[in-house]
């Protein structure tokens, strides 16, 4: 009884040998895929990783460019950063040179350095928006608004815009952050304000019509006035000419009496007049040889 009761048990320990070497080797499957998988770091496009050595920023190697990295597992990590162009928009309420309240929006564009990435994570982190360009863009915009009065803000814009964007440039430069456009969206005044801006504009508008109305006038009349001269020497020649024609008939007339004989014949219809009473006068007579 005693040696039949060994040989049954051997199949049951001979089973429970390989099924202890099976969950072994699944231990060890998953092991060595989980020292691959710590081993293995991919960099999406658009970004770059921060290598962290036991969480310790290494300011040493490059920031990871994109693609496939092999690292040493469980002692370094890799923090992706965007580096692609970001958008940041911000209203602020600031006051004017004049005290003039003045509601400005601002929209920035910017992207953190590729190659100083690791820096900008060691000293201010993932949430350098929130911490850096949120209260640069309202410290620039109140400081930048404070040099103008409220109607500069809206004639000088573009140098407004300018010198903001120089500030905000300059400030995020510092932290290793790339400013690539500052747009000034919108600008609001108050309702006072702007009913007077409308009627200076449109004042400013009425005087340069009248203006331009003066000096329309004022070139009409020389051109009349030239109009009128050449009338007076056209005149004045005329007249001369008329007076000329006098004095060369009068000429004429003295020279030769009978000239004015000549010029009736000239006018003469053919139809000889009618003469009533004694002595009447003939409307022309023909001079006779003597």
């Amino acid at each position: 009884m005693y040696t039949l009761s060994k040989y049954q048990n051997r199949p049951v320990q001979v089973n429970m040998g390989k099924a202890k070497g099976v969950v072994l080797g699944i231990i060890v499957l998953i092991i060595i895929g989980v020292l691959v998988g710590s081993a293995v770091s991919i960099v999406d496009a658009g970004f770059r990783g921060v290598l962290l050595h036991w969480n310790a920023v290494d300011l040493a190697a490059p920031p990871l460019e994109e693609g496939l990295h092999f690292i040493v597992p469980f002692q370094d990590s890799v923090i992706p950063l965007e580096v692609r162009t970001l958008k940041y928009t911000k209203s602020t309420t600031s006051a004017s040179q004049d005290l003039q309240t003045v509601s400005t929006e601002i929209t920035v564009n910017y992207h953190p350095e590729p190659n100083s990435v690791h820096y900008l994570y060691k000293e201010v982190g993932l949430d350098y928006e929130n911490r850096i360009i949120q209260p640069t863009v309202e410290e620039v915009v109140k400081q930048v608004t404070a040099n103008y009065n409220a109607e500069e803000l809206i004639t000088k814009r573009p140098q407004v815009k300018q010198d903001i964007q120089n500030e905000i440039t300059a400030r995020l430069a510092d932290f290793n952050i790339t400013t690539e456009i500052v747009s000034i969206t919108d600008f609001q005044f108050s309702v006072l304000f702007a009913q007077a801006i409308e009627a200076k504009v449109e004042a400013e508008q009425r005087a340069l019509q009248a203006e331009n109305d003066l000096k329309r006038i004022e070139v009409e009349a020389r051109q009349f006035e030239a109009q009128a001269i050449g009338i007076a020497q056209a005149n004045i020649a005329e007249a001369a000419g008329e007076a000329e024609a006098i004095n060369i008939i009068n000429q004429a007339l003295a020279n030769n009496p009978f000239y004015l004989e000549w010029l009736k014949t000239q006018q003469w219809d053919g139809v000889l007049p009618l003469v009533v009473g004694e002595g009447g006068t003939p409307f022309i007579q023909i001079p006779t040889q003597p």
